[in-house]
């Protein structure tokens, strides 16, 4: 169910209190007191990967340590180590290899305490990465194209899930009365598998007997789905055998239905989660959290406490509170929990300082809690995400995907940029609620197929307003915007558009169009010189009751790469005149809005990312300038205004504007992250 701003007050709120429930199938507790992990918050992941060089595991863990850090940061679940990518585990096992250095048995500990104070614990556990499983029985590695045995990854198709993972898990389920795993090393870490199981499996489903090695061997697209099809499959066996041995046992195949498998969910995992990091984390985060709140599962996301910087060699960089507080908050905006990841030492042991951050951020967390969790969004601009086109384009499995996603996040910090809230719009979910978004955005994705631009053609001519961006788009698109494609092919080209401060420079694919029925919005010119010789950089028409944008170039992946103000601008001349959100909102470009509701209310996010850590150099940061006064405007008279956390009564006033009336609402000052809480929430009648 999502925000349809026609709808009366009374028939919304009903709505929106009934999105507020509980989902099915889950209490808030089981018999034990610990809290599911679908209604769970806030939580702490700790990894080791133990190895065989390890000598003192779990040596200086001890129930005061876990005591001490459980009080501090009071999550609602751990996830502690058990098994990394290098295949050892960190349990004395009866089953699998065990590290030859464990000292004291950890998890024993961590169980005891986090029980004792109805804290869940979760175990890391490497699934398909395990280096020690293909070392031990190399006939259970994947086969790569060339013929050799992997020596980190399993294969999906061979005997490994049944002989080694699932008896690793049901005894760690078992013996320490875990509340689920977070498997690691999964859907990322999965490439095609050419054993000769695969071939026979591919010969007798396409006919073909040479199993594709690239994109120009025939059925490369088939043998891809092929793995992906097992990877399936082999997702679906181990999560049914442990709900079959273990019922409580709940589980999440780290990445899996995020970006990285943006498919629609039907396999029984418990939960959705992702570790995100690096360089502009915050960026990162705002694709990831946006895409899995549109999922309908249980999901949360995990920032690293810590920054490894890729143009050095320094190492782990740790993140003072502050900065994980902002990566936090981007995360709960979009109703998600939120967790924090930290490596102790090899032999179990927490500085006091990063117990204290882990409390700070916690302490942020739960402030927001009753504000943020489990909201849903209020539809206003959508950004169209296309498994489609990177299944059949980029020659992977699954994600990272790396530049490939580029255009999709770059058209996301536009938007925010210019304080609008955006959603991600899988394409899988296209259908269901396009009708109500009144402006997408389709980025620069190369092959959305057929049926999506029928799909959103209907959408625009319903009265949906679209931009459709790139040179593949504007070729897909250019019949119906009016225009006449120019050359062969898109080529990349220097390209400079004025009307900013200074000139913005989209330098990168660009498909020529000569305009017949579309008006000209935008040229781009082929130097500094803007005098003459320009090419259309944005045209637009009129379709039915709505209208299609066609930006033939690279705007949301040159926007990705170097967020200048200038294609900010851009945007905006773009969006402006055809869409006006439900609250208008005058802040600085580094105030993010999200529009959420949650038990009747309108929760107006403003985050604040003046500051965020973007560049290796600079791999961390420990102050947060405010900002403000931020002025929030409202088409409808509320009853009530409140600023969470605090609750502090906002009081809101009525001017005229050009005729119009509306109420102004003033946010004195922003830090990190507050609430705009809204009553009644309805929408100004359309």
């Amino acid at each position: 169910m999502r925000f349809d701003p026609r709808l009366t007050r009374r028939r919304f709120a009903a709505l929106a209190a009934a999105s507020a429930a509980v989902l099915p199938g889950f209490s808030a507790q089981d018999e034990t007191g610990r809290l599911r992990r679908a209604d769970s918050f806030f939580g702490l992941h700790f990894d080791l990967h133990p190895n065989e060089q390890d000598t003192v595991l779990g040596r200086d863990v001890s129930e005061d340590l876990v005591e001490r850090l459980l009080a501090a940061a009071k999550p609602d679940y751990v996830q502690y180590d058990s098994k990394g990518h290098p295949g050892w585990l960190g349990w004395p096992s009866k089953v699998g290899p065990s590290a030859p250095g464990i000292v004291k048995d950890s998890l024993e500990i961590w169980r005891k305490v986090t029980a004792a104070r109805n804290v869940s614990l979760y175990i890391h556990f490497s699934g398909v990465w395990d280096t020690q499983a293909c070392a031990r029985h190399p006939e259970w590695a994947r086969v790569d194209k060339d013929g050799k045995r992997d020596k980190n990854q399993t294969s999906t198709f061979g005997p490994y899930v049944d002989e080694l993972m699932i008896k690793e898990l049901r005894e760690a389920a078992s013996k320490y009365d875990l509340d689920g795993a977070w498997v690691d090393g999964e859907c990322w870490a999965t490439n095609p598998d050419y054993a000769p199981a695969v071939q026979e499996a591919f010969r007798k489903a396409t006919g073909i007997e040479a199993l594709p090695k690239g994109p120009t061997d025939p059925g490369w697209l088939q043998f891809l789905e092929l793995n992906r099809e097992q990877f399936r499959r082999y997702v679906r066996h181990y999560v049914d055998a442990l709900h079959q041995s273990h019922p409580k046992f709940q589980i999440a195949s780290n990445w899996l239905y995020s970006t990285f498998v943006p498919e629609e969910p039907t396999l029984s995992v418990d939960f959705l989660s992702g570790d995100y990091l690096g360089n502009a984390s915050i960026s990162t985060a705002r694709l990831e959290a946006r895409y899995l709140s549109q999922t309908g599962r249980p999901w949360d996301l995990m920032a690293w406490g810590f920054q490894q910087a890729e143009s050095n060699h320094i190492g782990s960089v740790h993140k003072p509170a502050i900065q994980l507080q902002q990566e936090a908050s981007v995360v709960l905006a979009q109703g998600g929990g939120f967790q924090v990841y930290y490596v102790p030492s090899r032999a179990g042991w927490f500085e006091t300082s990063h117990i204290d951050v882990m409390r700070r951020v916690g302490e942020f967390c739960r402030a927001r809690q009753q504000a943020s969790h489990k909201s849903a969004s209020v539809p206003q601009i959508g950004v169209v995400f296309s498994k489609d086109s990177l299944y059949s384009t980029t020659n992977k499995l699954f994600g990272g995907w790396g530049s490939a996603t580029d255009s999709a996040r770059g058209w996301i910090d536009a938007v925010t940029a210019l304080q609008y809230s955006v959603d991600v719009v899988p394409d899988w979910k296209l259908e269901k609620i396009k009708s109500e978004y009144p402006f997408l955005v389709l980025p620069e994705w190369t092959a959305v197929g057929e049926a999506l631009k029928k799909s959103l053609l209907e959408y625009v001519s319903a009265g949906g307003v679209l931009i459709a961006s790139g040179a593949a788009n504007a070729a897909l698109f250019g019949a119906e915007a009016g225009v006449r494609l120019s050359g062969e092919q898109a080529v990349v080209e220097e390209a400079f558009l004025g009307g900013s401060e200074v000139l913005a420079n989209l330098h990168g694919l660009w498909r020529d169009i000569d305009p017949d029925d579309a008006k000209v919005l935008e040229q781009h010119f082929a130097g500094y010189d803007t005098r003459s010789g320009g090419k259309p950089a944005a045209v637009a028409r009129k379709i039915g009751k709505g209208e299609i944008v066609l930006v033939p170039g690279p705007a949301g992946i040159v926007y990705a790469q170097t967020h200048t103000p200038a294609v900010r601008d851009f945007v905006k001349r773009l969006i402006a005149p055809r869409f006006r959100p439900l609250v208008e909102v005058a802040a600085p470009p580094t105030v993010e809005v999200v529009l959420r509701r949650k038990s009747g209310k309108l929760m107006v996010h403003l985050l604040n990312n003046a500051g965020m850590q973007v560049a290796g150099d600079y791999a961390t940061t420990d102050f947060v300038p405010e900002v403000g006064p931020v002025t929030l405007r409202l088409a409808w008279a509320p009853s009530l205004v409140q600023l969470s956390p605090g609750d502090e009564v906002l009081t809101p006033f009525h001017n005229q504007l050009q005729g119009k009336g509306f109420w102004e609402i003033r946010v004195p000052k922003l830090h990190i992250h507050s609430v705009v809480v809204v009553e009644p929430a309805a929408a100004r009648m359309l």
